[in-house]
């Protein structure tokens, strides 16, 4: 879906060969190798291949130029049952067969992303608690397939909420998705974290300074992530 956005900016068909012909033009950058580690696919990408003439798939192309193929596991966000304007994210169901096939494949990592929005009244206990089961169910299968999972509880920057509302917010999301992961028996060590930064809503009056924000983002990490946790790779949605 993301791919075919693209492709009609330009007025380019969405098919096969065109989203495969633009990946290639990516994945091929003379030099991405001295600035992107990791890559992470989308299912049909992961099964397509340079375009030049011997065909090489995209997950040897990558390992050859030392960047980890990953894949991108869950099945988007959809609304949580008996609660309004929350989501709960969705792909467990066959995960298990898909996981093997794509170590298979080559990849070597996992994404999983679950989102929490603040309102009223929200996040709920069950939307929080139904997140971090969902995380920690992906992430212990990721580890039984040999792949690392990033875990990823996205706190959404839409909303008027302050930033110590955020941080708030925040410090319940990982600490719940901590304790499900510990419960589900999945080795952090073995794991990357993929949080939000601490911000103040995106129509919050009350605007956060470059200082503030990197404070309040370090201090909820270092309260809340178990110090065997080995990387955070922060998501950037709407900063710039």
């Amino acid at each position: 879906p993301t791919c075919t956005k693209r492709l009609d900016g330009i007025n380019v068909k969405s098919t096969f060969e065109s989203r495969n012909e633009y990946r290639d033009m990516l994945l091929t950058t003379e030099g991405l190798n001295e600035f992107i580690s990791g890559v992470i696919m989308y299912d049909e990408t992961l099964k397509q291949s340079t375009t030049c003439e011997n065909k090489i798939p995209f997950t040897d192309y990558l390992k050859e130029k030392n960047i980890l193929p990953g894949i991108k596991v869950d099945t988007g966000a959809y609304p949580l049952a008996g609660f309004n304007n929350e989501k709960i994210t969705e792909g467990l169901d066959g995960l298990r067969s898909r996981l093997n096939q794509y170590y298979s494949l080559g990849a070597r990592f996992a994404k999983w992303r679950a989102v929490i929005t603040i309102g009223d009244n929200m996040p709920s206990d069950a939307c929080l608690y139904s997140n971090a089961h969902s995380l920690a169910r992906y992430a212990c299968l990721s580890q039984e397939a040999g792949l690392v999972p990033i875990v990823e509880p996205e706190v959404l920057m839409d909303g008027d909420h302050s930033i110590n509302k955020c941080f708030n917010v925040t410090s319940k999301v990982l600490a719940e998705c901590y304790k499900e992961l510990k419960i589900n028996n999945v080795n952090l060590k073995g794991t990357v974290l993929k949080p939000n930064m601490i911000l103040p809503g995106s129509s919050c009056k009350q605007k956060a300074t470059n200082d503030e924000i990197a404070k309040l983002t370090l201090d909820c990490i270092k309260n809340n992530m178990p110090k065997e946790v080995p990387g955070v790779a922060f998501l950037s949605g709407g900063q710039s």
